[in-house]
C-alpha cells in the first residue's frame, strides 16, 4: 500500500550496478565520442567542400602553395566552358538515359523476381533462388568480355541500348525484393485471391505499394552504380557523341595537354549532384528499406 501523499510522485529510481554502487547516467563521459563522429565527418564531407570550392576557383589558385581554402576570386568560367565547348549537355544527356532506364529496368523485373521467388510455388524455385545467390558471388570482370562479345554480336556497340540492356536487372535486386516481399503476410495475399484478385493486380496494387522502403533502398543504389559506371560505357561507347559523364571526366582529366584542374573539379560537381539529389529525395526510406528488409 502507499504511503505518498495524494498529489506526489514517487521519486526516479538510482540505476545501481551489481555490486550497489550508483551509476551515473549523465553523457558527461562521452564527450570523445562526439570529438571522433566530428573527425570522421569532416574526413568525409571535407574533400566534397574541398571540389565545390575548387570549381568556383582558376587552375593557378587551386595549383598555387600554400593552398586557399576560400576562393580569391569567384568565378563561373569553368561552368560556362563545361556546357558549351566541352559538349557536356550531350554527356549528361546520355547518363540521365542510361541511369532512368536501368534504375526502372531492375525496380520492374527484379520486384517481379523477388515476388515470384517469395510468394508463388512453382518447380525449381529453391534451385533459382540457389542460382541468383550464386551469381552475387561470381566477379564482374569474369563475365565483363563474354557481355561484351553478346553485345556485339546484336550490333548494340555504341548505342543507349549497349549500355542499359545487361544491366536492367542484378541478382542483388532480385535478393534484396525477395527478402523484403517474404515479409507480407501470406493471408493478406489469400485474402485478395478470394476475393477473384489475380497474380498480376496482387503484384501493382498490392504488393508494390507495400515496397516502398525497399523500392526506394533499389533506386537509390541501382541509380548509383549505373550513374557512377565508368568501365563499361567507356569499353561499349567507342564514339565521343556517345560518352557518359564519368568517360568525359577521366578524358578531361588525361588530356594530350596539361590538365585543367579547375574544369576538372567543375566536372566532379556536376557528376555528384543528380546522386545527392535523389539520396536526399529517398533517404527516409532508403533507411527504412535497409532496417526492415528481411524482418518478418
Amino acid at each position: 500500500m502507499s504511503t505518498l501523499a495524494p498529489g506526489r510522485e514517487a521519486p526516479a529510481a538510482i540505476p545501481v550496478d551489481r555490486g550497489g554502487r550508483t551509476r551515473r547516467t549523465g553523457g558527461g563521459g562521452s564527450w570523445w565520442i562526439y570529438v571522433l563522429l566530428g573527425i570522421g565527418l569532416l574526413l568525409l564531407v571535407g574533400p566534397f567542400i574541398w571540389m565545390i570550392l575548387g570549381s568556383f576557383k582558376t587552375t593557378g589558385e587551386l595549383r598555387q602553395v600554400p593552398p586557399t581554402w576560400l576562393p580569391e576570386q569567384w568565378t563561373t568560367a569553368n561552368y560556362e566552358d563545361l556546357f558549351s565547348r566541352q559538349n557536356f549537355v550531350r554527356f549528361f544527356f546520355n547518363s540521365s538515359v542510361v541511369a532512368f532506364f536501368v534504375t526502372a529496368g531492375n525496380v520492374v523485373f527484379c520486384s517481379m523476381l523477388g515476388y515470384a521467388l517469395a510468394k508463388l510455388s512453382f518447380p525449381g524455385k529453391r534451385f533459382l533462388f540457389v542460382v541468383v545467390l550464386a551469381t552475387l558471388m561470381v566477379p564482374a570482370v569474369v563475365t565483363f568480355m563474354p557481355l561484351f562479345v553478346l553485345v556485339a554480336n546484336f550490333g548494340l556497340v555504341n548505342t543507349h541500348a549497349g549500355m542499359i540492356l545487361p544491366f536492367m536487372v542484378g541478382a542483388f535486386g532480385v535478393f534484396l525484393m525477395r527478402q523484403f516481399i517474404g515479409g507480407i503476410p501470406d493471408e493478406l495475399l489469400d485474402a485478395a485471391r478470394v476475393d477473384g484478385a489475380g497474380e498480376h493486380y496482387i503484384f501493382w496494387r498490392i504488393v508494390m505499394p507495400l515496397c516502398g522502403p525497399a523500392l526506394a533502398t533499389l533506386t537509390i543504389l541501382t541509380f548509383l552504380a549505373s550513374w557512377n559506371s565508368f568501365l563499361w560505357p567507356l569499353v561499349v561507347a567507342t564514339g565521343e557523341d556517345m560518352f557518359t559523364l564519368p568517360v568525359a571526366v577521366a578524358f578531361l582529366a588525361t588530356g594530350q595537354q596539361e590538365t585543367n584542374v579547375a574544369l576538372l573539379m567543375a566536372g566532379s560537381v556536376v557528376v555528384i549532384l543528380p546522386i545527392l539529389v535523389v539520396f536526399i529525395l529517398l533517404q527516409r526510406h532508403f533507411t527504412q528499406g535497409i532496417a526492415m528488409t528481411g524482418i518478418k
